[in-house]
């Protein structure tokens, strides 16, 4: 009975022990919150004040020369080739002969126009006199109209002349030889031979959207070619595309080139350079610039309310360490960071020192 008494005093001291040990447990064990991480620090960088300068704008291109003008020449319908006058290489002047095609069916033609010709005379003088009617005279005269254009298409179609001043580029078939209008050409067209006009020639130069307000009909243009070291051209713009590539974000302009002592070949390589005037834009020290890595995107940083605002611009123009800088998102008053820049991400707060 004495032991029995004992046990509840044991059991609650137990009780008492353990739940001591809990909290003791409990406190020394309990998490709490970690302690706020440090602000990031602003860093120190050095700026300028963006301002515009008057520049004089100059842009270049490459492109290649081409014919001002390049025809295929074939006749309307299939037939024998009776003679070609001419060889890769010539040079012709405008209605000179190209080529000859059978005029079987031309001097059929030619026949029945003569016939026409006497019968219609021969109608008109009875109608006046009363002894033909007015419905005879008409038929015949339809079909003597319609015959008289048949024979000045066969007369086109089978002397073929060169349409303007140029040199011979292409031949596909010799004497005698039977054309069927099938594609000769490396092009996929139809041709017995192919001239081009060589002077003046032809520059096509995809330029960027940004410049489409500056360019205009009747400006000059620098071209040269590298296997000319000292010559220079000037072609004149002649046409200006309407519209402009969605894709390149450029437009065509094309250059009436006149070839001085036909110097110049189609297919020659050569560089544009067109003098736009003065304009005001933004230059900046070339190390402002940078490139984001991988890729081909350039930007600068600004301070705006002490935070560092990355803007993404395009290259223009290079003076020696100097880059112009385009963005429609720069403006004049601009703080651009010129020290410290590399160490920057957007957003970063910063410190602007002297």
């Amino acid at each position: 009975m004495k032991y029995l008494s004992t046990i509840p005093v044991i059991l609650i001291c137990g009780l008492l022990l353990s739940g001591c040990s809990s909290k003791t447990k409990t406190a020394a064990g309990m998490k709490t919150d970690p302690a706020p991480a440090a602000e990031k620090a602003a860093i120190p960088v050095k700026v300028a004040t963006l301002a515009k300068t008057k520049i004089a704008r100059t842009i270049d291109y490459t492109a290649s020369v081409l014919p001002f003008e390049e025809v295929n020449m074939a006749p309307s319908t299939p037939g024998r080739i009776d003679k070609i006058y001419v060889e890769i290489g010539d040079k012709v002047n405008m209605n000179d002969k190209l080529f000859l095609m059978d005029r079987t069916q031309l001097y059929q033609l030619k026949l029945q126009l003569s016939s026409l010709t006497k019968d219609l005379s021969r109608l008109d003088t009875l109608l006046k006199s009363g002894s033909a009617k007015q419905q005879q005279y008409d038929q015949m005269k339809t079909q003597y109209d319609v015959t008289k254009t048949n024979v000045d298409f066969m007369e086109e179609n089978t002397l073929m002349k060169s349409p303007f001043a140029g040199i011979v580029t292409g031949k596909y078939f010799e004497n005698g030889e039977m054309y069927s209008g099938s594609p000769t050409t490396q092009t996929g067209r139809s041709a017995v031979v192919t001239v081009m006009q060589v002077n003046p020639l032809k520059v096509n130069v995809s330029i960027s959207e940004q410049y489409y307000p500056l360019i205009k009909k009747g400006m000059k243009a620098e071209v040269t070619a590298d296997v000319y070291k000292n010559e220079k051209f000037t072609g004149i713009v002649y046409r200006i595309s309407p519209t402009i590539n969605s894709a390149s974000r450029s437009f065509n302009v094309e250059l009436e080139l006149p070839n001085r002592n036909d110097l110049l070949k189609p297919g020659m390589f050569v560089r544009v350079s067109m003098d736009l005037g003065e304009v005001e834009t933004f230059v900046v020290p070339a190390n402002t610039v940078l490139v984001q890595e991988g890729t081909n995107t350039r930007f600068v940083y600004v301070e705006r309310t002490k935070l560092a605002q990355r803007i993404e611009v395009t290259i223009g123009k290079r003076f020696d360490d100097q880059l112009e800088i385009i963005s429609d998102n720069l403006k004049e008053g601009d703080n651009l960071v010129t020290q410290g820049q590399a160490r920057l991400i957007n957003g970063d707060k910063i410190e602007i020192v002297m």
